[in-house]
């Protein structure tokens, strides 16, 4: 075990008691499981200026009166994060309508401008974060125009799809109506909701204030929360132009897969737009 995360430990007053464990799921971080004379911890080790981002992503939404589970980081140091290990419950306890509601009083504290006080990241993505007191603009400059460019210079987009998905950045303030900022998790697929005997839990953070709709766009991207969730998060309100904002924003995600993992995202990345191009069309 390093030095380093040796000294983190002991000044967390954490001994441990075995190796570290890997676990599996982890695309861009290492992921361990650490049994310590205070009970298991999961240890991360990465960039470090990855795993600062996500430690004050997690103080972020411990500090929100969500309902919601957070794990409590124990320390960090460089390239080391130790954070709490949760208990998951078996599959019958996961608790769809308490994870609605818990994300319905997450996004539910709001501030001014979309963005964050400081960058973070989304996977291996550097995630701009600095603020824009219009939430269309942010989506536009901080989201989607940066990652069309970065797909574009690896030559994971033509001159012509570029063009295409350019004119959606730029021509959302003809539909897309303003509102208050969200803070939202910023990375929510199915892999970091994990469902706690003490209740729906999140992890892996990449947090900024935006659209609520980010965190609802990547659930059912990657994964089916299914109707007991929907029915507690929209509580008799859904927006009508619902399937609209679920594929804008499942745009950036998409995009990120893109420059992440390669050319076997351009057709799904395709397929939203085609989508996004019918609703402004017809």
């Amino acid at each position: 075990m390093q030095a380093e995360l040796l000294a983190l430990l002991e000044r967390g007053g954490l001994r441990p008691r075995g190796a570290l464990v890997a676990l599996g799921g982890g695309d861009i971080a290492a992921v361990y499981r650490l049994a310590t004379d205070r009970g298991e911890v999961v240890v991360k080790s990465d960039d470090a200026w990855r795993l600062a981002g996500e430690a004050d992503g997690l103080a972020a939404l411990a500090a929100a009166d969500s309902g919601l589970v957070v794990p409590t980081v124990l320390g960090r140091q460089g390239g080391w994060l130790v954070m709490e290990a949760l208990e998951v419950a078996p599959r019958r306890d996961r608790d769809q309508a308490a994870l609605g509601e818990g994300l319905r009083r997450l996004h539910g504290m709001t501030g001014e401008a979309h963005g964050w006080p400081r960058d973070n990241a989304c996977g291996r993505t550097p995630q701009p974060n600095a603020p824009l007191v219009d939430g269309r603009a942010f989506q536009r400059e901080r989201r989607l125009l940066p990652l069309i460019a970065a797909c574009h210079a690896r030559g994971l987009l033509d001159a012509r799809l570029r063009t295409r998905l350019e004119a959606i950045a730029h021509g959302l303030e003809a539909w897309l109506p303003d509102a208050p900022a969200s803070l939202v998790h910023g990375d929510l697929w199915s892999g970091n909701v994990l469902f706690t005997p003490r209740g729906p839990a999140l992890i892996d953070p990449a947090v900024y204030r935006h659209f609520p709709e980010v965190d609802l766009a990547m659930l059912t991207l990657f994964g089916a929360p299914g109707e007991a969730f929907f029915e507690a998060y929209w509580d008799g309100a859904a927006p009508v132009d619902w399937p609209r904002r679920e594929t804008l924003f499942q745009l950036y995600p998409l995009l990120n897969h893109l420059l992440l993992f390669g050319g076997g995202y351009r057709q799904a990345v395709e397929r939203a737009l085609a989508r996004l191009e019918a609703h402004r069309d017809g």
